[in-house]
């Protein structure tokens, strides 16, 4: 054995010597216990407190999730019955609107009745007014014609008057006559 293998004997970097075994040991022990007493616990605590914050804010967004939907369900509810009010206002109005055109048109009817009975009225009185005014003036006119015919004078008004009263209800005895036997021919 020459002195390099004395000395690569003696010197072994894989088996440690007996003296640094024990230190190591000794002190990998102590780290150890320094791990296992202090911090492993604030380790375990850290990664507690993120599992419960991980897991309470998956149940947090999960009650908000469902929050939600409850509003989203209560919202869609609320403008369900606001289209239904507003359907049954609309309904409501259209059928004021009928109600108020029927009651124009009834009384715009009866307004229009009320004007054509009066204009009927009012002429019936301007043609009663018509006659006596023509009715004076043909018995002024037959009198002075009758006069200058039989050569005296017929200037007596009541006489006047009985003459022409005498001649006009012949007249209107005659336009009867003639009216209903034109509508006995008609009616034949």
């Amino acid at each position: 054995m020459t002195s390099a293998t004395v000395l690569a004997s003696e010197f072994n970097p894989i088996v440690p010597k007996g003296d640094e075994l024990v230190i190591g040991t000794i002190a990998f022990l102590i780290i150890f216990t320094i791990f296992w007493k202090k911090l492993l616990p604030n380790i375990k605590k850290t990664l507690d407190e993120r599992t419960d914050a991980i897991e309470g804010g998956m149940k947090r967004a999960e009650e908000a999730q469902a929050a939600a939907a409850a509003l989203q369900e209560e919202y869609q509810r609320n403008l369900t019955e606001a289209r239904h009010e507003a359907a049954k206002i609309t309904q409501h109005a259209r059928e004021q609107g009928s109600e108020i055109v029927a009651q124009l048109r009834g009384e715009g009817q009866e307004q229009r009745d009320n004007l054509v009975a009066s204009g009927r009225a009012q002429l019936d009185a301007d043609a009663a007014a018509t006659r006596a005014a023509l009715k004076g003036d043909l018995g002024t006119l037959a009198v002075q014609l009758a006069s200058k015919i039989v050569g005296e004078s017929l200037e007596d008004e009541a006489r006047q008057r009985g003459t022409v009263d005498r001649f006009l209800a012949e007249l209107e005895a005659k336009a009867d006559a003639q009216a209903s036997q034109s509508t006995a021919k008609a009616g034949a």
